[in-house]
């Protein structure tokens, strides 16, 4: 129903005031107000198909308006114009290390390990001119570095109660491209990083 919500997950706001928010575990959708907050539409349905959402979990803007909403069980962020329109999807896929381990309970089963693996629970993008965008997951508890387009950039973190670890990320702020605030569910905290990837580069001969 129209300005009704069924626990929604995240909210996000356009460059024209636009507020979208992602009524995320039982709607399935993403809600649009003007910014007068009064209502305009909403888009998507739960499924798997381009369009459909699984637990739309996350969301943030780009400078041009276009939506980018993390659709969590679908484990891909879809991406979509001011008006609902879908325009591509954005996956994070990089192997699972070798001892990756969840930040609690029980290691998964290897086809589970496969649906957790890059599955979006948090985005955020960054102010521009060059804007990129970062996801993080629960298992193997990583940070992924996108930009726009879709190509992977770099991963860093995993799992742990360690600084620079993660307990299932909930949320993220990137002021800039090498800053970012972390909140973490599991370990109660919010970290920030400072991201340095000039020494990545030098130690490892090109790699993030």
């Amino acid at each position: 129903m129209d300005g009704l919500f069924r626990q929604p997950t995240d909210v996000a706001w356009d460059s024209a005031g636009n507020t979208y928010i992602t009524d995320g575990y039982v709607n399935s959708r993403v809600a649009k107000y003007d910014k007068n907050g009064d209502w305009v539409k909403s888009f998507g349905e739960r499924g798997s198909k381009p369009g459909e959402f699984n637990t739309a979990h996350s969301i943030a803007s780009d400078n041009q308006g276009n939506i980018y909403v993390a659709d969590r069980t679908n484990r891909r962020i879809q991406v979509f114009n001011s008006d609902g329109t879908f325009l591509r999807m954005i996956t994070s896929d990089a192997p699972i290390p070798a001892g990756a381990r969840p930040p609690q309970g029980n290691m998964p089963t290897p086809q589970q390990a496969a649906e957790q693996n890059g599955a979006p629970w948090a985005i955020c993008i960054t102010p521009g001119p060059n804007q990129v965008l970062y996801s993080a997951d629960a298992f193997p508890g990583r940070i992924y570095k996108h930009s726009l387009d879709g190509k992977l950039l770099g991963v860093l973190g995993r799992s742990g109660k360690q600084l620079k670890q993660f307990g299932w990320i909930h949320e993220m702020a990137c002021p800039s491209e090498n800053e970012l605030y972390v909140a973490e569910l599991l370990n109660w905290r919010v970290q920030k990083l400072t991201l340095h990837p000039e020494r990545a580069q030098r130690s490892s001969g090109g790699g993030h």
